[in-house]
């Protein structure tokens, strides 16, 4: 940790370091991600780039990058797919493509079951028994 300074609080020295840590485990979990919103989260997160700078170099709006980075972060903070990696062995590797379409990717049921050339009906079941896991995992932790 950081020497503190005598004009910072300890309170405010912990939600430092809190912040820190979150952004910590957002850099490496952005490593799951790909293509654009992995680029998005590195501009963000590791060179500084402001959502106007990123807006400009995407061609669209800032609100649309903000609205983006901040789903992002959500679902890497959230963890429900993290769950799922750290108990890999009990799931497929279909049910793992579908966990990570749909928690990280932000992918209906709908678009995934089209994207893999899947039915839809065998997605809906895969997320039931993941949603089941994941809940599971939760409720143990609490």
């Amino acid at each position: 940790m950081r020497k503190v300074h005598s004009n910072i609080s300890c309170d405010e020295a912990a939600r430092k370091e809190e912040y820190r840590d979150r952004v910590e485990v957002l850099k490496n979990r952005a490593s799951l991600l790909g293509g654009r919103d992995k680029a998005l989260m590195r501009m963000y997160l590791e060179n500084g780039n402001s959502f106007y700078q990123m807006a400009q170099l995407a061609g669209v709006n800032e609100s649309t990058i903000a609205r983006r980075i901040h789903k992002l972060v959500r679902r890497l903070i959230d963890g429900k797919y993290m769950a799922c990696l750290r108990n890999r062995e009990k799931f497929s590797k279909k049910e793992m493509k579908i966990a990570a379409d749909y928690f990280l990717r932000g992918l209906s049921m709908r678009k995934i079951a089209a994207k893999r050339g899947w039915s839809y009906y065998s997605v809906y079941e895969s997320m039931k028994r993941i949603r089941r896991f994941v809940e599971s995992a939760e409720g143990d932790t609490n």
